[in-house]
């Protein structure tokens, strides 16, 4: 039985379609995943099947009855649920609170906290996740506030949920527990939607696959019937290369080194102790760990955003060390941040003004303090050209496009400025198998052409395919480094949990220490 249905469903943006004469089905108990290239129109069809959006044409059944779903409250009386990639929910409030919002139960006009607690440690306990409902979320772990957003939506009786990258910005951990409760929720009879670019989750948890080009669905298909390979194909309308092609480095001259640096947060807590590597021109260092182990706050330091408490940092025999951004840029040091929109773009400014900022004060960009209008705008055309940005305006607001084409901005305004040293934070966060092969080509081409890079991943399989030497990050340290020759995961794997071997060949814990 189809639970939900569509039949030549379209939405348009003014002359855009973004999504084109959609027929799609899901059946119901099943885990069905969406894929398809950044702005493929995934995100569109979502947002019209929970009331975010209104369909410019076409038809919509939910368990065989045509519905018109005008808000999110509709789509969640018709048994909707949908958790966003960027959560909704309020830091200072506890996991009881955020999932109880909008719908507390009330006793002589007061909210009735006991019979809150009760009813979300009842739903904790069905479902098998581990939450402590009297945590704070701002104290919690991004895969925990991931579980809080679904249990928001199942307290509201949804059968239906509709996940939206659900594993973009969590830990392999983390990313393991995710379908852990996925399956316990197809288990009680809930059918999953879920949109992700990771097609081995998507071999890993789905029943069936809807695969959408352009704004139009290219094929439905059972999992089991189809590969990785096969997948990427019909994403992108080519063949994918899933594994990186890149040949033995050459290193040079040093061109980077950290040495002891060290940290606190603002609670007055060590977050980085004693980090010391160092990166040759014509060589990727890649930095691997499980994410919250000081990855950010090596990166913030390294961007000028956060200051050292101890330690040296030297580019090219020079100390740069607290530097601000400016002068780091002006060195000789372009930065990919693991956040596009908080540290490495502006939503409301254009294309062309996101691609040169932070350098709009170098020629031919700015003359006597003038903006060069023309210069910015032909520099930007070269850059969307070079970089394969899908848009079709310079002047458009890099709020419009895609994940993925946001995330080429970035990279194009870095490497166009030829720095000597990159630093790339999650490079492929939210992007898809396409740009992910493209933005992994630009990142070795860079190495290839002398330049010193500094890879920081959550993502194993990328520090693996890309770098030349890796180290790994634990509780602020570097707790081992080792030449990519030498590692293997299981190696990897003993390091991000912080377990290393003594000389007599025994495992540690670094816990206890």
């Amino acid at each position: 039985m189809n639970i939900i249905e569509t039949k030549q469903l379209t939405k348009c943006f003014g002359g855009l379609k973004a999504n084109d004469n959609i027929d799609f089905h899901v059946e119901a108990g099943e885990i069905h995943a969406i894929v398809g290239e950044n702005g493929a129109g995934k995100s569109t069809l979502m947002n019209m099947l929970f009331g975010l959006l209104q369909p410019t044409d076409g038809e919509l059944f939910i368990r065989g009855k045509r519905v018109r779903i005008e808000s999110p409250k509709t789509a969640i009386q018709l048994g909707i649920g949908m958790v966003h990639q960027h959560f909704k929910l309020v830091p200072s409030l506890t996991v009881v609170e955020n999932i109880m919002l909008g719908c507390e139960p009330v006793r002589s006009l007061f909210i009735d906290r006991r019979k809150q607690l009760e009813t979300v440690n009842k739903l904790i306990k069905d479902y098998g996740f581990d939450i402590d409902a009297a945590a704070k979320i701002r104290d919690v772990s991004i895969g925990v506030q991931q579980r809080v957003e679904i249990l928001k939506m199942l307290n509201r009786d949804v059968d239906i949920l509709i996940l939206d990258e659900p594993t973009a910005v969590l830990t392999p951990q983390e990313c393991d527990e995710l379908m852990r409760n996925m399956f316990e929720l197809k288990k009680k009879g809930k059918t999953i939607i879920i949109i992700t670019h990771k097609l081995n989750e998507v071999k890993k948890c789905s029943d069936s696959v809807t695969v959408i080009r352009q704004g139009k669905v290219v094929d439905r298909v059972r999992t089991c019937d189809v590969d990785e390979k096969e997948l990427a194909r019909m994403m992108v309308g080519r063949e994918v290369l899933l594994q990186v092609e890149k040949g033995s480095s050459n290193p040079g001259d040093m061109v980077y080194e950290v040495n002891g640096l060290c940290t606190q947060d603002n609670r007055g807590v060590k977050v980085l102790d004693h980090v010391s590597l160092k990166v040759c021109a014509g060589e990727i260092l890649g930095i691997a760990g499980v994410e919250g182990n000081g990855q950010s706050e090596l990166v913030r330091i390294m961007a000028g955003m956060m200051y050292s408490t101890e330690g040296k940092i030297v580019l090219k025999c020079k100390d740069i060390t607290n530097s601000a951004p400016a002068g780091i840029r002006q060195q000789g040091i372009g930065i990919i941040p693991e956040d596009r929109y908080k540290h490495g773009l502006c939503k409301n400014m254009s294309i062309a003004g996101n691609i040169i900022a932070g350098y709009h004060e170098r020629e031919p960009y700015c003359d006597k303090q003038f903006l060069n209008m023309k210069a910015i705008k032909d520099h930007a055309v070269k850059a969307i050209a070079c970089f394969d940005i899908r848009t079709d305006s310079v002047d458009k607001n890099v709020g419009n496009l895609s994940g993925g084409n946001a995330q080429k901005v970035i990279i194009a305004r870095e490497l166009s400025m030829n720095p000597d040293l990159l630093i790339a934070c999650q490079p492929t966060r939210g992007v898809d198998i396409g740009s992910i092969e493209f933005i992994h080509k630009q990142i070795i081409g860079c190495r290839d052409n002398g330049k010193a890079v500094i890879l920081i991943s959550s993502e194993l399989s990328e520090i693996m395919s890309l770098s030349d030497r890796i180290a790994v990050m634990y509780r602020g340290r570097i707790l081992g480094e080792m030449p990519r020759s030498q590692a293997t995961v299981e190696k990897l794997g003993l390091l991000m949990a912080g377990i290393t071997e003594n000389p007599k060949g025994r495992c540690k814990d670094e816990n206890y220490h």
